[in-house]
């Protein structure tokens, strides 16, 4: 059962515990539990509050801050994302499929700090509009519409093609 504190389940916990290092180093005193501390992390970032905001019961502020620091400097949280990844792809629990949406960005003329150039033919530059004010991005998103996989630039038309959003080596599909 999951409480206002406890955000992660045993069934959830499980699969991240496994992937933190060791509470115990061998020398000084032991870290605070992590999963008090990575259940404080996750508070954070659901409520959107300052670290300082934290309530008490995650332990002080400072050392879900420090751990939070510490695993992301260290590649921890890249070690748990992928092997989280890699469990859901193998379960088929994921959806590569994507979906691209080509749109137009405007900017202000002073917006650059870059010299003029002569102005050109506008077919010979298919990114930029005539003025160099707006450029086509579009960006890939997940099959669930919930996170952006990645971007392409350079405006086709309207259309764009999608294979540099897929890896085949990574999951045999796209």
């Amino acid at each position: 059962m999951v409480t206002r504190d406890a955000l992660l389940d045993d069934a959830q916990w499980n699969l991240i515990e496994p992937l933190l290092p060791a509470q115990r180093s061998g020398r000084g005193r032991p870290m605070r539990d992590h999963r008090q501390v990575v259940e404080g992390i996750l508070y954070r970032y659901r409520c959107g509050i300052a670290w300082r905001d934290l309530p008490a019961s995650f332990g002080p502020w400072q050392t879900v801050w420090k751990r939070h620091r510490r695993f992301s400097g260290d590649g921890t949280w890249d070690t748990i994302l992928a092997a989280l990844l890699a469990q859901a792809d193998s379960a088929q629990e994921i959806d590569w499929t994507v979906s691209v949406d080509s749109t137009i960005n405007r900017a202000h003329q002073h917006a650059t700090n870059l010299p003029r150039e002569p102005k050109t033919d506008p077919s010979s530059q298919p990114h930029a509009s005539v003025d160099g004010s707006s450029a086509s991005v579009p960006a890939g998103v997940d099959g669930s519409t919930q996170s952006v996989v990645g971007t392409v630039a350079g405006h086709t038309g309207g259309s764009v093609e999608s294979q540099g959003f897929c890896d085949p080596g990574r999951s045999g599909r796209c």
